[in-house]
């Protein structure tokens, strides 16, 4: 006869490999379009040398290169990137009837949004590997050794996580592909209202504001101070912070769309 306690590590360990099922199918069917996530992989890198050949030129940062401070903004951009991936890869399993095939299965509404959780995430390492790479290349360097830089590569994964479950709510929330076009609309000016690119001094004082504020602001603040890459930005509160707010925002997001993807994921079962 099972004691309560087994019952519950057999429970455990059957969600976990649910999940970890769920990853290896998402990771095979990736395996079958290498073009098209390789292109996904490598846009982040055009971006920056979009920004670095044609308008580093113009862009004089204090105490560094326009590169120095451009690459910790990229790595934090290409994470925000996550969000409308995972967004139109759950619509496009709604529409495709993935969705309510897997729910036939005698599987957890957990294992399969963490499945989706746990290849977002080795998504996220991968651009994250990729745009290091291309960053070395153009001559960025981490300046403050090696406990520094796994913290600031920490802090850009725990951003990634945030954002995956944003994605995962809203492509539950919008069901098909064509309707998640418009969380690829609301990504590039949340990427560009922050410090990705320019100092939000650079900005009239009340955007400066917001984009002092916003969370990828935040990050991409933080692992210039932890790589030792100049910040271009003023001693405001936010700046100064920076480093716990990388850490606060992001739990945030994650206290707030975790229960509302969760919640969202059993309203289409009822």
């Amino acid at each position: 006869m099972s004691t309560p306690t087994a019952t519950a590590v057999s429970r455990s360990g059957s969600w976990a490999r649910d999940a970890a099922n769920l990853t290896r199918r998402i990771l095979l069917h990736w395996k079958q379009r290498p073009v098209s996530i390789a292109l996904t992989l490598l846009f982040p890198v055009l971006i920056v040398l979009m920004f670095r050949y044609l308008f580093g030129g113009a862009m004089p940062v204090p105490d560094g290169t326009y590169t120095d401070y451009l690459i910790p903004g990229m790595l934090a951009m290409t994470m925000l990137f996550g969000l409308e991936s995972v967004a139109l890869a759950v619509t496009t399993d709604a529409a495709k009837g993935v969705t309510e095939r897997i729910r036939a299965m005698p599987v957890s509404g957990n294992a399969v949004l963490a499945g989706r959780g746990w290849a977002d995430l080795l998504n996220g390492v991968a651009g994250l590997a990729v745009m290091v790479t291309a960053g070395l290349v153009l001559g960025w360097r981490p300046q403050h050794g090696l406990v520094s830089t796994l913290a600031a590569l920490g802090l850009l994964l725990w951003l990634r996580s945030a954002f995956t479950w944003v994605g995962i709510y809203l492509g539950l929330l919008l069901k098909t592909p064509e309707s998640a076009v418009s969380v690829q609309v609301l990504v590039w000016p949340i990427g560009f209202l922050s410090s990705t690119f320019v100092s939000p001094d650079t900005m009239p004082t009340w955007l400066g504001e917001i984009a002092t504020w916003n969370p990828l602001s935040s990050t991409a603040t933080a692992i210039r101070d932890l790589f030792g890459n100049p910040t271009w930005a003023t001693h405001t509160w936010a700046a100064e912070h920076a480093v716990p707010l990388a850490a606060m925002w992001p739990a945030v997001l994650t206290l707030v769309f975790l229960p509302l993807a969760h919640h969202q994921h059993r309203s289409l079962a009822s």
